[in-house]
């Protein structure tokens, strides 16, 4: 029986286990890797490159990532495995789609996004690590160019979006609520899946068909 490994950043690993979750595979294997990464992306080839070389995996391989900033080095590593990613730039893309995030940068260029997982993790990732705690004034800073935050849900968590607006106030930007639900990141899980059953299914057909 083979399968499918998922090796993700670890931004994405909630929402792929409620995936997972949610339509009972059982054949699909998830790793993941620190979301931090992020903020060094041009470590993101090399940890995928490490993570793939230590999987021991014969089925077919997502790696859950956009390009995230590493100017075509994760698919290079890709192509030396056979594996594929997520489809655009980022994980805004994979949520919301690239004609929709181009359309909400055409309307406002200084347009700052948020996830489910940025939303949860906005304090570490934003407030801490680019030092506002310490210094608020850094905020325009970092911030002074943006004029709107777009909060992209993909669950519906009224708690969530409490937070996304306070991170919009404390940020002093425009405020603006876009549920995606799970975008290309399902569809493209779906596929992988319904390909790896159908050739299963296949391979179950030549080795009981009479020779």
């Amino acid at each position: 029986m083979s399968s499918v490994l998922i090796v993700a950043c670890g931004a994405l690993g909630k929402e792929i286990k409620a995936l997972i979750d949610a339509n009972g595979w059982r054949d699909v294997r998830l790793e993941c890797l620190p979301a931090d990464l992020h903020n060094r992306p041009e470590r993101i080839p090399v940890a995928v490159s490490d993570k793939l070389a230590k999987a021991s995996h014969e089925g077919r391989i997502l790696v859950a990532y956009g390009d995230c900033g590493t100017g075509g080095g994760l698919d290079r590593v890709l192509a030396t495995y056979g594996a594929e990613r997520l489809p655009g730039a980022h994980c805004y893309d994979i949520y919301a789609g690239k004609a929709v995030v181009a359309a909400l940068s055409e309307q406002e260029p200084g347009t700052f996004y948020l996830t489910d997982f940025l939303v949860r993790h906005f304090d570490r990732l934003v407030i801490q690590e680019l030092g506002i705690e310490r210094h608020p004034e850094l905020t325009s800073l970092y911030f002074g160019q943006y004029r709107r935050l777009v909060y992209l849900s993909q669950r519906r968590d009224p708690s969530l979006e409490t937070q996304a607006q306070r991170a919009a106030r404390r940020l002093r930007l425009d405020y603006e609520y876009r549920h995606t639900g799970y975008g290309s990141l399902e569809t493209t899980l779906v596929r992988l899946v319904e390909l790896t059953d159908v050739a299963d299914a296949t391979i179950s057909e030549e080795a009981t068909w009479p020779h």
